[in-house]
Parts: C-alpha cells; structure tokens; sequence
C-alpha cells in the first residue's frame, strides 16, 4: 500500500503482492467514490485487493486530510488498531475485494494458509510504513514524484512500445497529500519531469516513462 516504499531492479516473486485467489472466498464490489469503512467504526473484517485501487486517508486535528496509503491488487487492508478501524477508505475505481471475517481469522479453526499469507501482507505493511516515514522526512519533492511514479510503474505499469505508461487514478491533490507537498508543488514537478523529457503526460492521468535510468537515478537522490 505505501507504494513510495523501494522495490529492487531484480526482485523475487514475492516482492510484489500476488493477487489473492477469490475463488473459495466471499467478495465485494465497491464502486468508485463509496466507502468500504471509516475511522473509528469496529474492525471486523479485513479486506484484500482483487482488482481496483483504494485510497486510504485520515483527518488530522486542523482539518487538514492526509493519504496513508493506495490499496492496489495484492494489498490487504483494514488491520485493526484497539479493534478500529485507524483510517478512512474508499475506492478511486470499482474494485473487488476478498472479505475475510476477523472472529474466523482469530478462531483455532482458522485456515493456516491464509493465516500466513495476511501475516505476511501485516509485516510489508509496517515495512512500507517505515519506508514512506523516511521518504516523507528526507526526500525533495522531485525525488518523492519520482520514486511514487518509479514503484508504480513496477507495480502496475504496461508496456507502451519501448516505453511503460502507469494510469494514475487518484488527484494530484491525492498525490500531495500522501507525499506530503502541496498540489500546486506537485503540478511544478510534474511539468519539471516533463520538461526534461523524464516523462510524458497523456490525457492528465496517464504518464509515460521516457527514461527509466533518470527516473531511478532521481528518485535515489543521485540525479547530478
């Protein structure tokens, strides 16, 4: 879910989340703009990502919204903090979700495969988190964008002839407030990545890579 989190060029198959197998399991559709839970409400269910993007979110005390995270397919979300739910969530796109009830998670009778595997989705997740804290605190704007744009091109990106296109469904608003800058902060730079021919930009929310290496090596903070 925090998807500024570095991937390696060569990673295993497990690095990335795999899909969750929906065939033996109870799901749901959420459609765009609908709430799946809100900050707060008991955390009864955990939910994991078969096909969407869920955005993740929280109101601080001034009333100012920070973005916690993306759900992608492969993310799990909805562990629970004191039995809540710690953070609002609702979907950018239709999404399927595989529902998975808390009481039978925690039950002797639970299935220990899937114990393993949502285990597994919790330790990436404070990984990540770990991962997002430092970006946020050390990176310039135009290195955040970069590693934002370079993992989610790994992530869910498609080829486009020699080059890859990623589909951005969240805001450049969406985006400043999980990379933690300003809208307009994060319009500049996405005209500076342009600019320099880094990137392309088609219909606002498609955006090619026209240069992966230059991408990294900003990103990683080593852009000359």
């Amino acid at each position: 879910m925090y998807v500024t989190a570095p991937l390696p060029e060569h990673a295993a198959p497990e690095t990335t989340p795999a899909k969750p197998s929906i065939s033996r399991h109870r799901t749901m559709t959420l459609m765009p703009g609908t709430h799946l839970f809100l900050e707060g409400d008991p955390a009864d269910r955990i939910y994991e990502v078969a096909s969407g993007v869920l955005r993740l979110t929280r109101i601080m005390e001034d009333g100012r919204r920070q973005v916690i995270a993306f759900g992608y397919p492969g993310d799990t979300v909805g562990f629970p903090s004191d039995g809540l739910y710690h953070t609002d969530c609702d979907a950018l796109v239709p999404s399927t979700l595989v529902v998975h009830r808390r009481d039978h998670l925690e039950s002797a009778k639970g299935d220990p495969v899937l114990h393993q595997r949502l285990l597994k989705a919790a330790l990436r997740e404070i990984s990540g988190m770990q991962d997002h804290f430092m970006m946020l605190g050390r990176k310039s704007s135009v290195e955040k964008l970069a590693s934002f744009l370079r993992v989610l091109t790994t992530r869910v990106g498609e080829p486009l002839g020699d080059f890859d296109q990623v589909t951005l469904p969240m805001t450049r608003a969406d985006i400043a407030d999980f990379l933690g800058l300003t809208t307009e902060t994060v319009s500049r730079t996405f005209t500076q990545l342009r600019k320099s021919r880094i990137i392309a930009i088609d219909h606002v929310n498609t955006v090619i890579i026209l240069k992966p290496i230059a991408l990294r090596a900003i990103a990683e903070g080593d852009d000359g």
